[in-house]
């Protein structure tokens, strides 16, 4: 596959939104562990806008706008606003009706830079930046033509990145004030990220 079209990005956001949603209360359950519990259903609120958004959208940087704009505008909360962030992001980087495996890397990587206005959280803090920070690098790293390996192997570093919050001590937000009781359990949006990172991939 040596392009993305946007019909095809709007399959990627469709299949996460059913991820995400077959997922919630796990990722709520993760959510009570250390905040408020409402994680899966912030999440699934949050792409459901996303996803109605998107489907007037016919080139990428005016769809991708009006994604990250609406979901921040319809939905309050930290999760709607990093996911904002992510496709404002991305917007700033993304051009036209189809973009090749180096405008996708482009994209992505806006995508990083968009969510790093919205927090300071760092790789390692236990948060979703230790399943985004890993997939946008190794999409960066790898050398194809085929968009579909892209997201794939994203979607393996996101995985792999939400797997080792388990060791993890939260150092942010309301976690942290759990220290050492926060390992042993996954961070909730690293989950529910790398949870969109492997639907997207499989969506292609």
């Amino acid at each position: 596959m040596d392009k993305l079209t946007v019909e095809d990005f709007k399959k990627m956001l469709r299949n996460a939104l059913t991820c995400i949603t077959e997922r919630a209360d796990e990722f709520s359950q993760l959510d009570a562990v250390l905040g408020d519990g409402d994680h899966g259903t912030a999440i699934v609120q949050a792409m459901s806008a996303i996803v109605e958004s998107a489907e007037k959208g016919t080139e990428f940087k005016t769809m991708l706008n009006d994604m990250g704009f609406n979901v921040m505008l319809q939905i309050s909360g930290s999760t709607s606003t990093l996911l904002g962030g992510f496709f404002l992001g991305m917007s700033d980087c993304a051009e036209g009706k189809e973009l090749d495996v180096e405008a996708v890397k482009r994209m992505f990587a806006g995508g990083l830079s968009g969510v790093k206005k919205q927090t300071k959280a760092q790789r390692g803090d236990k948060t979703m930046m230790d399943a985004l920070i890993p997939a946008v690098e190794a999409m960066q790293a790898v050398e194809t033509e085929d968009v579909k390996v892209i997201l794939t192997m994203g979607a393996q570093a996101a995985l792999k990145g939400a797997e080792a919050t388990k060791d993890m001590k939260a150092n942010f937000g309301r976690a942290r004030n759990y220290g050492e009781r926060s390992i042993g359990y996954a961070d909730s949006g690293a989950s529910s990220w790398s949870c969109m990172f492997d639907a997207f991939a499989k969506a292609l």
